[in-house]
């Protein structure tokens, strides 16, 4: 074609292809070359990992199982001892023990000759403590196939909990003492069981899950699927070793099952 005609490149245009690799650098690949960084952006990304390097390893915090129990004699007490050791076994979860107040006067319990309480072991200061505790076994002695005064006295206590439900979805065991083989190991439980349903807890019973223990009849044994249990007989009769590592197992049991809802 003729001068000017318009498919005559211009001698003082670019190709495509060089001013692409003007672009891209000298090297000509475009995954070479660095995307720039604002240096602000890189100095506040580093500060912020200097402050990370120099912060101390921070120990994880355990799951707190709350075993809270009432014991006059020291039978219920006996198995929270032994309930804790349990607990404390599994990795990541620890017990504490705590008291129910005492209702009776004084000079009842001595006239009842009830032992002196251990001071070591706390006495709840008040039902909202329960809301820190990732699960719950609560233990107390029968009255007639129920509760102890005292343990429903603490119940009656969380009222402010029932009706914000800040129980809700806490699981809880119970375990018991009575006074004969026919004097409430199930019922004791089994009638308690309202109150975890009115805070909406889970009710954790064991199951036969202690295995050959559960099926003992070589000697008189307390504690049943609904949790661990002690005959005290008229208050001198101790918990036998059957007795014990059933609560140990309870704790055990009831440590595992935290641990598996915490981490769910």
């Amino acid at each position: 074609m003729g001068k000017g005609g318009g498919c005559v490149p211009s001698k003082k245009k670019v190709p495509s292809s060089a001013a692409d690799d003007s672009r891209r650098g000298s090297g000509g690949g475009g995954g070479n070359v660095p995307i720039p960084v604002d240096d602000k952006t890189n100095d506040s990304v580093s500060r912020e990992l200097a402050v990370e390097d120099s912060r101390p390893n921070q120990p994880i915090a355990k799951l707190k199982v709350f075993i809270v129990f009432y014991s006059m004699y020291g039978h219920v007490e006996g198995l929270a001892r032994r309930m804790k050791k349990g607990v404390d076994a599994v990795d990541g979860v620890e017990a504490v023990l705590f008291r129910v107040p005492e209702t009776l006067p004084a000079e009842v319990l001595e006239q009842m000759k009830a032992p002196p309480k251990d001071p070591e072991i706390p006495e709840i200061n008040s039902a909202a403590e329960l809301v820190a505790a990732d699960g719950v076994l609560f233990g107390f002695p029968t009255r007639y196939g129920a509760m102890a005064a005292q343990m429903k006295a603490f119940f009656d206590s969380t009222g402010q909990l029932w009706k914000e439900q800040k129980l809700a979805g806490k699981p809880a065991g119970f375990f018991v003492s009575t006074g004969t083989q026919g004097g409430g190991q199930e019922t004791t439980a089994w009638t308690a069981i309202t109150q975890l349903a009115h805070h909406g807890m889970l009710f954790v019973p064991i199951g036969y899950t202690f295995g050959a223990g559960m099926f003992k009849m070589d000697s008189i044994r307390g504690g049943t699927p609904y949790g661990a249990g002690v005959f005290a007989g008229d208050g001198t009769r101790e918990p036998t070793e059957t007795e014990l590592a059933l609560a140990e197992h309870q704790g055990k049991y009831m440590a595992a099952v935290v641990k598996k809802l915490a981490f769910a």
